[in-house]
C-alpha cells in the first residue's frame, strides 16, 4: 500500500540529524523546549496530552478502601509449610467472589504455594499482601502454565500460531520449534470477564460489539463528540470508541494513523472488517442533546469519511493486585518465543484497575496486558537470571501508565508498547542491562517513554561506537513500527566504563514508524541520534531540566 508520498520518510533528515550532533559540556539554562514554547513548532509537531494515562484518567488516587477482607489462612492456607495451598486459596477466592461490594483477598506473610491459575472474573476486588520485600507475602508458583493450565482460553491463539507458521528458527542452536501460546498471553493471576475472548487472532470469529451510537463529528484531541442519537448513552458509562478501515487500504483512518508517508502499511490494518483498527475505551462524563463529553481526548477525528462508533464494551472495574512477591523456580529458558508460561499477571478486559508494589522473580513475562484501559502499573520490580520475553507488556490497551518500573533481569523487550496500544506511558522506568525500546508494530501510536533511564553497552565498529536503542518487533502485516506522535522524552542513557570518556556514540534505530518525537535524549557520553524515518529531534545531549517529565508537566496543567 502507498499513501501520498513523503520521500523524506525513508531517511534521517539532515536537519534532524544535525540537531542531534550536539555535544554539550555544561548544563543549559532551564527553559522550555521549543516543542512546548514556540507556537509554530508546537503546531507543526503536536504532542498528545499523555496525562490521561492511568487510573481515573490520571487524576484519581488508587482506592484505599479494602472493603470486606477475606484471609486465605482462614480457608486453610498455611504459609511456609512446604505444602501446596492451591485448594485453600481457591476456596478463599470463591468466598471473596460471594461478597457483594468491595472485597480484598489477603495473603499472609511468608510463602504460599500455588499450582493453579488464580482467575479473577469480578469487579471491585483486590489481591493484597504484606509487601514484596523480606517479611512480606510471597506467592510461589513452582509449575509453568504449560503444565497446569487446562483452559481453552488460548485455543484460538494456538490455531493462529500453526496457521501462520510461527516458528522460532535458530539453526546455530538446532532450534526449529513452534512458538508457545504463553509467549504473549496468560498468567498465574488471570484477570478477565468470565467467558470473555482474551484477544482476537482469528478474524473470522470477530463480531462487532453492540453499537450504542454512531459518531457524527469530533476533532482529534478534543473531548466532545456529536452523535446521531444519544438515547442509549448515559453519564458514567464506560464505552469504547471504535474506528474501522471502512475503505480498505484507502481508509482515511490510516492517513490519520501514519500521516503523509510512503512506508508500506501492512494488510492487517484492513483485512478483518469487524476488527477496529483503533479502539479507545473511555467514560461518558456529560451529555447535552447529541453532544457527548468524554473523559479523555479523542485519538482521531470523527467525520463522514472517517467514522467511528460508540460501542458497548464488556469489562471489569476496580481490580487491584498489590504488595506481593511472585516467585518462580529455577528452570531452563528454551529461548525466545519458546516460553513455558512462568508468567505473573495477565490482565485483560479491565477499566480503572491497578497493579502496584510487586517484585516478580524469574518470570518468563512479569505482567501482560490486553484489551484494557486506564490502568496504573506502579512500583514493579522484575528480577532473576532467566531471560524473559517481557517485563511489563503494554498491548492493545489505552491510557495505561507504567511508572517506577525497575527491570533488573535480562529481557528481550524490557519496555514494550505493543500492537494497537494508544496513549500509554512508561514513566521513570529503569532498565539496568541490555536496554532497548520496543515499539511493536500494529497501529500503536500516541505513546510516551518519559524520563526513563536505560543502561546500554555500545560496541566499537569501523566507524566508531554505536548502539541500536530502538528494536521494534512485529510481523510485516502489522508494519510500520508505530504511528504518529510516539514520543521519547528526557531519556537518560547510561554507558559502562568500557566506553571511553571521550567517545562519541551513535544511537540508532531500525526502520520504525513516522512522526516520532525525541526530546532531550542524553547520556554520560557524547551521542548522536539516527532514527528512521525522520523524527522531530530537539535537545540531544541535554537533559530537559525545565520539564523533567512531560507526563507530570501535562498533569500539572490539567490540575490547574
Amino acid at each position: 500500500m502507498k499513501l501520498s508520498v513523503d520521500r523524506r520518510a525513508r531517511r534521517v533528515s539532515v536537519v534532524a540529524l544535525g540537531a542531534a550532533l550536539i555535544f554539550p559540556t555544561q548544563a543549559q539554562p532551564a527553559k522550555l523546549p521549543k516543542i512546548l514554547s514556540d507556537p509554530a513548532t508546537a503546531a507543526a509537531n503536536p504532542l498528545p496530552d499523555f496525562s490521561y494515562a492511568g487510573y481515573g484518567f490520571g487524576l484519581a488516587p488508587l482506592p484505599a478502601d479494602a472493603g470486606t477482607v477475606i484471609e486465605v489462612t482462614d480457608h486453610g492456607a498455611i504459609p511456609d509449610d512446604g505444602l501446596d495451598d492451591s485448594k485453600a486459596v481457591l476456596r478463599a477466592l470463591a468466598a471473596a467472589n460471594a461478597v457483594k461490594g468491595k472485597v480484598t483477598l489477603r495473603f499472609p506473610k511468608g510463602r504460599t504455594q500455588i499450582t493453579e491459575v488464580l482467575r479473577i472474573t469480578r469487579s471491585d476486588i483486590i489481591l493484597d499482601g504484606a509487601g514484596d520485600g523480606p517479611g512480606g507475602s510471597e506467592l510461589w508458583f513452582p509449575r509453568p502454565l504449560k503444565l497446569i493450565d487446562k483452559s481453552h482460553d488460548y485455543d484460538e491463539l494456538r490455531a493462529y500460531l500453526v496457521r501462520e507458521k510461527k516458528q522460532q528458527v535458530e539453526p546455530e542452536h538446532n532450534i526449529d520449534y513452534l512458538f508457545t501460546e504463553y509467549t504473549w498471553a496468560g498468567g498465574m493471576i488471570f484477570v478477565a470477564p468470565e467467558g470473555s475472548r482474551p484477544v482476537s487472532y482469528d478474524g473470522t470469529k470477530d463480531v462487532r460489539d453492540p453499537v450504542l451510537a454512531n459518531g457524527v463529528s469530533g476533532r482529534q484531541f478534543g473531548r466532545t463528540l456529536t452523535v446521531d442519537n444519544a438515547a442509549k448513552l448515559k453519564v458514567g458509562d464506560v464505552v469504547q470508541l471504535q474506528w474501522f478501515s471502512i475503505d480498505g487500504p484507502k481508509s482515511k483512518i490510516l492517513v490519520s494513523l501514519y500521516g503523509d508517508t510512503d512506508l508500506p502499511i501492512g494488510s492487517h490494518h484492513w483485512t478483518f472488517p469487524n476488527r477496529p483498527v483503533v479502539a479507545q475505551a473511555t467514560r461518558i462524563v456529560a451529555i447535552r442533546g447529541k453532544t457527548v463529553t468524554l473523559g479523555d481526548p479523542l485519538l482521531h477525528d470523527v467525520r463522514a469519511d472517517q467514522p467511528a462508533v460508540i460501542a458497548d464494551w464488556r469489562h471489569l472495574t476496580n481490580v487491584g493486585i498489590q504488595n506481593l512477591r511472585l516467585q518462580f523456580p529455577e528452570a531452563p529458558a528454551f529461548g525466545h518465543h519458546l516460553e513455558q508460561g512462568y508468567n505473573g499477571v495477565y490482565m485483560t478486559g479491565v477499566f480503572d484497575g491497578w497493579i502496584r508494589g510487586l517484585t516478580i522473580d524469574r518470570a518468563d513475562s512479569g505482567i501482560l496486558t490486553d484489551n484494557a484501559a486506564s490502568l496504573t502499573i506502579a512500583g514493579i520490580r522484575t528480577t532473576g537470571d532467566r531471560r524473559a520475553h517481557y517485563s511489563v507488556h503494554v498491548g492493545a490497551v489505552h491510557n495505561v501508565l507504567v511508572k517506577d518500573l525497575k527491570v533488573e533481569n535480562p529481557v528481550v523487550h524490557p519496555v514494550s508498547i505493543n500492537t494497537r496500544s494508544t496513549r500509554s506511558v512508561f514513566l521513570r522506568s529503569f532498565v539496568y542491562a541490555q536496554a532497548v525500546i520496543d515499539q511493536h508494530s500494529g497501529s500503536n501510536h500516541q505513546n510516551l517513554f518519559d524520563q526513563v533511564e536505560l543502561h546500554i553497552d555500545p560496541k566499537p565498529g569501523k566507524d566508531g561506537w554505536h548502539y541500536q536503542l530502538w528494536v521494534g518487533g512485529g510481523a510485516p502485516y502489522w508494519k510500520p513500527g508505530h504511528g504518529l506522535y510516539n514520543t521519547l522524552w528526557n531519556a537518560k542513557l547510561v554507558m559502562p566504563g568500557s566506553v571511553p570518556p571521550d567517545a562519541a556514540v551513535a544511537i540508532t534505530s531500525g526502520l520504525e514508524g513516522p512522526g516520532e518525537r525525541i526530546v532531550g535524549l542524553h547520556a554520560n557520553r557524547k551521542i548522536s541520534v539516527s532514527y528512521n524515518p525522520a523524527p522531530y529531534i530537539e535537545g540531544t545531549g541535554h537533559a530537559v531540566d525545565a520539564v523533567p517529565s512531560l507526563y507530570d508537566y501535562q498533569l500539572a496543567r490539567r490540575r490547574r
